[in-house]
């Protein structure tokens, strides 16, 4: 999602046009942690980075998860599954293998970037 051109910053781009992107506490800082992660800087500096994290959340719609869920075989990925149901959405985009297999949950969408873009 980070580098432009690349499929998942296309869908990424594509979702902010012409939809709402949700997130969570939770799964905001998730990201943040994510992307302090050093096997980014090949790809872009700390601050590039953070300046990415800034202004994602100037387009988030934060959502207040009521309710817990516990069904992904990696627990840690269940706070998207969270999110997606607190906010009402149509559909994960995700290249994460567990989420994937999760699809559909509760009729959520849980798609690769490449299938959202249909390509």
């Amino acid at each position: 999602m980070l580098l432009p051109g690349s499929t998942p910053r296309r869908a990424f781009d594509s979702i902010v046009r012409r939809g709402v992107l949700i997130a969570s506490e939770s799964t905001l800082l998730e990201l943040a942690r994510v992307l302090k992660d050093s096997k980014f800087e090949r790809y872009l500096t700390s601050v590039e980075r953070e300046a990415f994290l800034v202004a994602l959340l100037k387009i988030v719609e934060v959502v207040e998860v009521k309710e817990r869920i516990r069904i992904c075989r990696d627990p840690s990925d269940d706070k998207f599954l969270e999110a997606a149901v607190a906010g009402r959405a149509e559909a994960i985009v995700t290249g994460d293998a567990d989420l994937l297999a999760l699809d559909p949950y509760r009729g959520i969408r849980i798609m690769s970037p490449a299938e959202f873009l249909g390509t």
